[in-house]
């Protein structure tokens, strides 16, 4: 799924550690390993932070959209 592999690359080509975006998301960097292997579904309020944090649209951090 796009979703999993997108929030990985977004965060390694902002040169962010998942300690750092687990600390702006208010959760354990244990859980955002979970989401980023895709072992369980992020909350779309989570999506939502991480589109704004990364200035792309949710719709290409699910995959819908090729466009940022």
């Amino acid at each position: 799924m796009y979703i999993y592999s997108r929030i990985r690359d977004m965060r390694v080509d902002n040169s962010l550690s998942q300690a750092k975006i687990a600390e702006i998301l208010g959760t354990t960097q244990q859980q955002y390993s979970k989401w980023e292997r895709g072992e369980q579904e992020i909350p779309v309020h989570h999506l939502i932070t991480l589109a704004r944090l990364y200035k792309v649209s949710i719709d290409y951090l699910v995959g819908i959209s090729k466009n940022k």
